[in-house]
């Protein structure tokens, strides 16, 4: 299984690596502070839950915390309790876990 650290080991590349789900490659550009095409992933798949959720993560991330709450409630989730670093890691090591299943 690919590990957070490898994650961010590929955040020094030029694009994502290939066959990463969208809400992963949505984290990936937001990991090069890219939110512009982070939003753009996400918003390609709306209504999918777990870019639902990356998008709540990239609005908290640009403090819009009102449209954040309405991303994380679509998304079935709490807007949580950790900084948005912590938020971003716990995001890929949850989804890297599933992509791996």
């Amino acid at each position: 299984m690919p590990t957070v650290e490898n994650f961010r080991d590929s955040l020094n590349g030029t694009a994502p690596p290939p066959a990463l789900p969208p809400a992963l490659v949505a984290l990936w550009w937001a990991g090069r502070q890219d939110w512009d095409r982070a939003h753009d992933v996400v918003q390609g798949h709306e209504g999918e839950a777990d870019c639902d959720l990356i998008h709540a993560h990239l609005h908290r991330q640009e403090g819009d915390t009102g449209n954040a709450r309405y991303w994380y409630r679509r998304a079935g989730r709490a807007m949580p309790g950790l900084s948005i670093s912590d938020e971003w890691t716990a995001l890929v090591a949850e989804f890297l876990a599933r992509a791996d299943d």
